[in-house]
């Protein structure tokens, strides 16, 4: 099963991806995601209780927990040249598979702000919905909603 999965994915990263951020995933220490979000593959990996490191095509990122539900966000983004961002999240439950999320990250020449609910299809398999608003300071505004999934291992 976790050989098709990853196959999935793999085949679903070869499209284009875009300059958004990746969903905000639960993890338990030890464990790494592998999603995709906007045809773009993403990896990230709780490596101790409080700090998951994450990459994907155009950014690589910490997320530091703050508490029970919060998160700061530190990262690095390589679109147009490489820029620092900061940012923070929030994720509360909403029912027993399901968690509800928002994040709002910026740079220098950016700001990005998502909103979305990811669902425990299994132990190790989330679909995310989410709606994502790009803002760079130099063009025009990107918004939109998207369809995602990962896989925890």
């Amino acid at each position: 099963m976790k050989k098709i999965v990853l196959t999935v994915v793999s085949i679903l990263a070869l499209g284009a991806g875009t300059a958004f951020a990746t969903p905000i995933n639960n993890l338990n220490q030890g464990q790494t995601a592998i999603g995709v979000q906007d045809h773009a593959l993403y990896i990230e990996h709780k490596l101790s209780n409080n700090f998951t490191l994450g990459l994907n095509e155009n950014d690589i990122y910490g997320q530091i927990g703050l508490g029970n539900n919060i998160r700061g966000i530190v990262g690095s983004r390589d679109y147009n040249g490489s820029e620092l961002f900061v940012g923070a999240a929030v994720n509360a439950p909403l029912a027993p598979s399901l968690d509800a999320y928002a994040s709002i990250i910026g740079g220098s020449n950016f700001k990005e702000a998502q909103v979305g609910a990811n669902y425990n299809l299994t132990s190790n398999l989330d679909l995310n919905l989410n709606y994502r608003s790009f803002m760079p300071d130099n063009d025009h505004d990107y918004n939109r909603t998207s369809v995602g999934a990962a896989f925890k291992f």
